[in-house]
């Protein structure tokens, strides 16, 4: 078995002439059913993945899986909607191109809430995801697939995008790695649009450095992409060496505080007291960590900010999914009820439910009162940041109130203080800052996950901090062993 390893284990392999790439997408491809038939983390599997020559390119040779909100030509790619059910694209993305002309292998598309609009894995127009450590919890969202295929061990790798968290938090809740880069480092041309100011391309690995790898080889500036910018001074993997004496970190005291949670359960006390051992830890390395205050006022306005600007942006964006130009086109009597029908039957209600807001959100009687105001405090809470991060290195913080929901509660709440546990990390996407989530131990044999978050285009600096955490704990490379609840 070979699919469990990283990337620059399975490049010497493969330079070594001890394993073929046949062979790693035969072994990929069994996998990929496998996990299918158990948690259900795709859309397409890709019988017909063909080998490649393997050069100096890491990863060159190797397997890797796609969500399927990414545009690959010639195979379907749904956004996981039925509205683009029968969606065969004429051209590629950008990020994905970069990595099948380095050599990587497509071998699936990965199952996503619809459109990338949701935090639960539930909202896929093939079903729900379930996480490979529990079936009867979820991945999180949008990039569920990714995250399940990436812990199962199906490829060291795949792509996932984040416009709240939904790289992120489904890396913390399958014990893997997410990384968002600061906004425009990789391409989003191909990507289908969510909310276009919030919208990151990014990767699930199961190590630092293997998102460092697959980072530098999708990333440059992109002709077809104005908000993409040149990055060739910057060499993420060469970067990481583990040291980071004298650097500091800061979290935020009205989130981390146990204090602050008068009905917090058994997971969310040894979640938070998980969080401040794995500080004293990384203090050892020499990072200085303080605790800062931030109005909760503000973080409270956090989600309903994000609601606000991405259903806004959503429904601008989406405009064009009207049945005519692509996906199922109605047999109806004009273009209207064309439409209509195309609409009302190819969403979810989650979706339909995000239009309806976007749409009264943007009408112009109120968008003074609610986007121009919920623009305004996105700009109030990216300054705060900018200038935490003039004294700070980045910002340290737990991901999510515990480990992975169950299924049938995903929307519980313990009280309202907790939303702000569960959405801070939208903060990254606010600002297009760089982010990333790391394992962070376990509950109960089920993963929880810490995350870090810099200055824009300061990548090199938060893997970094990343990587001599990761070198401190255990759970590096970790494969998903399912347990019994």
């Amino acid at each position: 078995m070979y699919m469990d390893k990283d990337l620059t284990s399975l490049h010497e392999l493969l330079k070594a002439k001890k394993v073929t790439s046949k062979e790693l997408i035969k072994e990929a491809l069994e996998k990929s059913k496998e996990i299918q038939e158990k948690y259900n983390a795709f859309v397409t599997i890709l019988d017909e993945a063909k080998e490649t020559e393997v050069n100096e390119e890491i990863i060159s040779g190797i397997p890797f899986g796609v969500k399927d909100n990414y545009s690959t030509k010639g195979i379907l790619s749904t956004g996981s909607s039925n509205t683009l059910n029968n969606y065969i694209p004429v051209y590629t993305a950008t990020v994905v191109q970069n990595l099948l002309d380095k050599g990587a292998i497509m071998v699936n598309k990965t199952a996503l809430d619809e459109f990338g609009m949701g935090g639960t894995g539930t909202t896929c127009n093939t079903g729900v995801v379930k996480n490979p450590w529990s079936k009867k919890r979820m991945c999180a969202g949008s990039s569920a697939g990714s995250a399940c295929a990436v812990a199962a061990g199906v490829y060291p790798y795949a792509l996932g995008s984040d416009t709240g968290d939904s790289i992120r938090k489904p890396a913390a809740y399958c014990g893997i790695v997410g990384y968002k880069p600061t906004y425009g480092l990789l391409s989003r041309y191909g990507l289908f649009p969510f909310a276009s100011s919030l919208d990151h391309a990014g990767v699930l690995t199961r190590s630092v450095l293997d998102a460092a790898i697959v980072v530098d080889a999708m990333k440059g500036k992109d002709e077809h992409d104005m908000t993409s910018w040149d990055s060739n001074n910057m060499h993420l993997a060469a970067s990481l060496d583990g040291k980071v004496n004298g650097k500091k970190l800061f979290y935020i005291k009205e989130v981390c505080d146990i204090n602050n949670y008068p009905k917090a359960n058994r997971e969310l006390k040894e979640h938070l007291e998980n969080f401040h051992k794995t500080l004293d830890l990384f203090r050892t390395k020499g990072v200085i960590i303080n605790e800062v205050s931030i109005d909760k006022d503000i973080l409270r306005a956090l989600p309903s900010v994000y609601v606000i600007l991405s259903c806004a942006e959503a429904t601008s964006n989406m405009s064009n999914l009207t049945g005519i130009i692509f996906g199922p086109r109605g047999d109806k009597k004009n273009v209207f009820e064309m439409m209509r029908e195309h609409r009302t039957k190819g969403f979810s209600p989650l979706i339909k439910r995000r239009f309806v807001i976007g749409s009264y959100i943007l009408q112009k009687e109120n968008q003074e009162r609610y986007f121009k105001n919920a623009q305004r405090v996105r700009r109030l809470i990216v300054d705060i940041m900018k200038d935490l991060f003039k004294e700070y290195d980045g910002l340290i913080m737990p991901v999510a109130s515990g480990p992975a929901k169950m299924l049938e509660q995903g929307d519980d709440v313990i009280d309202e203080n907790t939303s702000i546990l569960e959405e801070h990390l939208q903060i990254g996407n606010f600002g297009g800052f760089p982010s990333i989530t790391i394992p962070d131990g376990f509950i109960d044999n089920l993963p929880v996950g810490i995350n870090i978050t810099g200055n824009c285009f300061q990548d090199e600096l938060v893997l970094n901090l990343a990587y001599a955490l990761e070198s401190l704990m255990d759970y590096k490379g970790q494969i998903a062993k399912e347990v019994e609840e």
